[in-house]
Parts: structure tokens; C-alpha cells; sequence
């Protein structure tokens, strides 16, 4: 899952971002809020970290013009002890939760967890089971009828994008989105690779999940009968 995190402190982002790639989050990291506003429209991110003071564009403004287009992607302020009432106000504007400076990583942790099942997202703690396999999304093992074996990273977010999607399609430039970035270079090839791996994976573990590809359109994972 994609998150961006929106804070002029740039030592504070740098700090959450490490904090987030740890427990396997993708991350993107801006420090102003028009910078914010643009990455935020894109459509890419599955939760928002979002300071209120920020320069060029305020995290208020920000979250109401993110509103007002339309888009629903979870949001949690983060506030100094000095700005409830603006705090307030975020809330009612749309945010779904805050979090006061200075927090706790797992404070931080579990209000993203919660936040991302309330957008109904599957948000494990260890793990994700489709079909007849399991994947660990903290060790990146990948399991099945007693066998297991480790994935490297970008393939872990790669098979775990595919299962928190469940029988939706998801097509390459989605892929190269959530993983890399919307402005990323990677190509479509790239995921083709990876996708060629896990393939080779699931059918050294014989699972009865396959990847199948939709002409034209991208990739679905199937549990076979």
C-alpha cells in the first residue's frame, strides 16, 4: 500500500518514511503543500500523512481541495499540541483522524492500520491468505500446503497489491503506480519480470493460484478449482 506523507519537517518525513518502509509501506515523501496537492490528485495513494502547517498551501486547504475533487483517500493530520482548533477543523473537512506531535510509531502504526480498514482495505498485521497461500508481509515468505520460501521485496508488494485487490484486474501502469511511483521510469517490462517470477514461485509451491493475464488490460489473480 502507497503512502504520502505531506510534512515540511524534513528530518520528521525522512524519519516516518524509514518508520513506514520497515513495516513494508510504500512511501513518498513531499514538503510543501501544493507539491502535495498535485501528488495527492493522482489518484495513487492508499492512506495520506498530512502536516496542517506547510507552506505554499496549508494542510486545511489542501485536504478540502482533495475533497472537493472527489477523492476519498484516508487522511490523518498531523498536529503540534497548539493547533486543536485547526485540528478541528480538519476533521470536519474530511480528515479521518490526527495524531499529535510528538506520537508514538506504533500510535502512528495502528491509526493507519485502522484507518485503511475503514476504507475497507485488507490491512493484516503479519499477513494475507488468497486461495490456498499465505504471504507474510513482515518476513516475505510466501506459503502453501506446508512449503514456503522467500520472495525478494519488490516482489512481495507486487503479489500483495494483486491479493488486497482480490479478483480485480489491475493493469501494469496501476502496478508501476503503487510500487515505484507515478513518475517513476520503469517500464512495462519490469513488471513483466516480476510477474514471470511469481509465477515460477506459486507453481514451485503448487499452489492452485494463478496469475492470468487480460489481454490488453493487465493481470488478475485466480484461485483454481
Amino acid at each position: 500500500m502507497r503512502i504520502l506523507i505531506v510534512e515540511d519537517e524534513v528530518h520528521l518525513a525522512e524519519a516516518l518514511t524509514q518508520i513506514l518502509k520497515k513495516n513494508h509501506y510504500s512511501v513518498d515523501a513531499v514538503h510543501d503543500g501544493q507539491t502535495g496537492l498535485d501528488n495527492a490528485l493522482s489518484g495513487i495513494y492508499d492512506l495520506l500523512l498530512l502536516d496542517i502547517m506547510l507552506p505554499e498551501m496549508d494542510g486545511i486547504m489542501l485536504l478540502k481541495t482533495i475533497r472537493g475533487e472527489g477523492i476519498a483517500t484516508p487522511v490523518i493530520m498531523l498536529t503540534a499540541k497548539g493547533e486543536i482548533s485547526d485540528t478541528i477543523v480538519g476533521l470536519d473537512c474530511g480528515a479521518d483522524d490526527y495524531v499529535a506531535k510528538p506520537f508514538s510509531t506504533g500510535e502512528l502504526l495502528a491509526r493507519i492500520r485502522a484507518a485503511l480498514r475503514r476504507k475497507g482495505e485488507v490491512v493484516p498485521e503479519d499477513g494475507l491468505k488468497f486461495g490456498d497461500i499465505e504471504l507474510n508481509t513482515s518476513t516475505l515468505k510466501l506459503s502453501c500446503k506446508g512449503k514456503e520460501l522467500k520472495l525478494i521485496l519488490k516482489e512481495s508488494e507486487l503479489l500483495e497489491l494483486l491479493m488486497t485487490r482480490k479478483q480485480a484486474v489491475t493493469s501494469k501502469e496501476q502496478m508501476i503506480e503503487k510500487l515505484w511511483g507515478f513518475d517513476s521510469e520503469v517500464e512495462h517490462n519490469n513488471v513483466e519480470v516480476y510477474i514471470s517470477f511469481l509465477r515460477k514461485k506459486l507453481t514451485f509451491l503448487n499452489a492452485s493460484v494463478r496469475i492470468n493475464t487480460i489481454r490488453s488490460v493487465g493481470y488478475v489473480l485466480e484461485a483454481m478449482p
